[in-house]
């Protein structure tokens, strides 16, 4: 059977909840579909992992976050980033699992009060160790439309690393990219006050003044 086709009126009375972002992080990301799909990627060093924590604490005032931590586990790096941004002050708000099992990932997220949010770091490994085949990702997705969804991705030259990673970045409503610790939002909600969100500002100020040195031209004198 054929799906329903829409008017223009049938779409205008829709009513979609949105994400209530508040303060720089609207200016930068807009208002969000609340349960639209996020892609965040960007070169090591960019102040990636630092913003998805800093986004992830951020989301535990709105609901529980689940953070499939497969890069990392709980290792060292994991601690000190916990601790770097007071993990401690969401803890009840906040989980961490190591195992990248998507049926054991679907039994957790139907349980009553499941998390929200559900972030996975890294897109990469759940695919190649976890069998996260894209097709198998977007009917997760399908199956939790009330859950929002963070996939945390690897680059390569500036592009996602691997097929079923640049399928899922075209899907995903918000993509956004780390570079310089800054974060771009690409998406299709970008707010209107702000062009990036500011990572870390001690080390965005160091790498852009480096930038801008090595664009000026040395003066060359006329003899």
């Amino acid at each position: 059977m054929a799906k329903r086709a829409y008017s223009p009126k049938d779409i205008a009375g829709m009513r979609h909840k949105v994400l209530p972002l508040e303060g720089r992080w609207r200016d930068v990301f807009g208002e969000p579909e609340l349960g639209d799909t996020w892609f965040i990627t960007g070169p090591s060093a960019s102040g990636k992992s630092s913003f998805v924590m800093q986004f992830a604490k951020m989301l535990c005032g709105i609901g529980p976050v689940l953070y499939v931590s497969l890069e990392e586990g709980v290792g060292l790096s994991m601690q000190r980033r916990l601790a770097q941004f007071k993990m401690s002050e969401v803890q009840g708000s906040f989980r961490i699992v190591t195992d990248g099992d998507y049926e054991a990932l679907r039994e957790r997220l139907h349980k009553p009060k499941s998390a929200k949010f559900v972030i996975v770091d890294s897109y990469q490994v759940a695919h190649d160790e976890g069998g996260w085949e894209y097709p198998k990702t977007k009917a997760l997705i399908d199956e939790f439309p009330r859950k929002t969804f963070i996939f945390i991705s690897q680059e390569d030259k500036g592009k996602p690393i691997g097929k079923a990673a640049i399928r899922l970045k075209y899907i995903s409503g918000i993509k956004v990219r780390t570079q310089g610790f800054r974060a771009y939002c690409q998406g299709r909600y970008a707010g209107q006050v702000s062009e990036y969100y500011t990572i870390w500002e001690e080390k965005a100020v160091e790498v852009y003044n480096e930038k801008n040195k090595q664009e000026v031209k040395p003066e060359t004198s006329e003899i």
